[in-house]
């Protein structure tokens, strides 16, 4: 396929995202389906200008002055893309397959476009609604936050301690141009790609499937670090879903000690069965929430480490559909959750031991607000320093620029080059 059937498709699928309300992974499937002609350049290609037009809509809409899919992916190709308008009128007339010409119109629109510089909410393309809440935890870095959210994500690895060391895998992954990660001493990096682009498709790499690495963010990794967990102790990892930070609890303890993984959401688990036996991790059992109650573990627990179900501000990079799905009924329900979360993990700390809690996500209300009230209400707890702990475990690694009185921190993509990712660290009283 050319650029201008590119062009085509991707207006197509993101019609079908916006008017339909599909999941943008499922349109793109579809679309590849029915379409088998297509090539894996091409597919990614267009997944490409799909993403980015959601990555950026809410910009693209005001300078523009249009929010139509045509409109987004022509803005795409042309501005975000850097092809310019003589780039766009070239892949209409270079294949049959293009869409329809863009009008007069449409060319002056998009040159304009270049000159237009759009402010608050649009500039950083974050849901206005949301804007408030962005301004309060960045102040007026929260534009340059919310655009460094709009930006591709690299692919971050967890080298797996247990079977290998990262001079090794870096040698074995040279040919991706994989480098080692800036902050985490177990973290590699595969820096993300412009324009049309293909990214490696590392699962089916050697080491992925021996288990010498695990996909994760360098800020997911980053937090795993917090809870300290050593060899020989009690850990609950009380949200465990698929298990990515179970297994990286798992390398810290030297596959020494116990780990219960638990979950609310038995379906969510499932996939942590393949992971663990890929990562050669024994020293974890995992709990299946309609058989279990959890309670010969109360009191028990070194530590309860809670990755919180959140709204996922944090990961817009990777999922930038679910900014624009996000509605203020969701971070309701979702405040609820964690509330619940916390109320009810806290009872498994021994005392003495550490309750962690952490979100994917960059608002206040699911932070630093949920601890505060949290601690209020349960005052055998009390907060230890998550940046002290951070000084002691990552001695070489530059601090956190959000951190609260408190000590919680705040990672961001603009700051530290991660996914955005919350950390608070509480003690039961002995």
């Amino acid at each position: 396929m050319k650029d201008g059937g590119r062009l085509s498709a991707a207006i197509e699928v993101l019609t079908e995202v916006e008017t339909r309300h599909r999941p943008v992974q499922m349109a793109l499937r579809d679309w590849g389906t029915s379409h088998r002609f297509a090539g894996s350049g091409d597919r990614t290609a267009i997944g490409n200008l799909v993403f980015d037009a959601l990555r950026h809509r809410a910009s693209l809409s005001a300078r523009l002055s249009s929010d139509t899919p045509r409109m987004a992916v022509l803005g795409t190709y042309a501005l975000t893309w850097r092809n310019g308008t003589e780039g766009l009128q070239a892949a209409f007339e270079a294949d049959s397959h293009a869409p329809e010409p863009a009008t007069e119109d449409e060319i002056s629109a998009l040159t304009a476009a270049a000159d237009i510089v759009p402010e608050g909410a649009a500039a950083a393309d974050v849901p206005a609604w949301l804007w408030e809440s962005f301004q309060g935890a960045f102040g007026e870095k929260a534009e340059a936050e919310g655009q460094a959210l709009a930006t591709r994500a690299p692919i971050d690895l967890r080298v797996n301690t247990l079977k290998s060391d990262r001079e090794k895998l870096l040698k074995k992954l040279s040919h991706i141009n994989a480098s080692a990660s800036a902050l985490t001493p177990t973290g590699i990096r595969v820096v993300a790609k412009p324009g049309a682009a293909r990214m490696p498709h590392v699962q089916a790499e050697e080491g992925y499937q021996k288990g010498w690495f695990e996909l994760q963010d360098e800020g997911s990794q980053l937090v795993s670090l917090l809870g300290q967990a050593k060899p020989g102790q009690q850990v609950l990892d009380f949200c465990a879903g698929g298990g990515g930070k179970t297994l990286a609890l798992a390398a810290s303890m030297g596959n020494k000690g116990q780990i219960f993984a638990y979950d609310a959401e038995r379906l969510r688990l499932a996939p942590i069965h393949d992971r663990l036996k890929r990562a050669g991790v024994h020293s974890v059992q995992v709990k299946d929430p309609a058989t279990t109650d959890l309670k010969e573990l109360e009191g028990a627990m070194d530590l309860v480490f809670i990755d919180a179900p959140c709204t996922g501000t944090g990961v817009w990079r990777r999922r930038p559909d679910s900014k624009w799905k996000l509605s203020e009924k969701a971070l309701s329900d979702r405040l609820e959750d964690q509330i619940a979360v916390l109320d009810r993990a806290c009872k498994y700390v021994r005392p003495g031991g550490r309750l962690v809690y952490v979100t994917c996500s960059v608002l206040p209300q699911e932070n630093t607000d949920q601890i505060t009230a949290f601690l209020e209400r349960n005052s055998e707890f009390e907060a230890l320093s998550a940046l002290e702990i951070w000084k002691q475990v990552l001695p070489e690694c530059k601090e956190p620029e959000y951190v609260n009185e408190r000590g919680d921190v705040l990672l961001t993509p603009a700051t530290m080059g991660t996914d955005g990712f919350f950390a608070a660290v509480m003690t039961r009283k002995a």
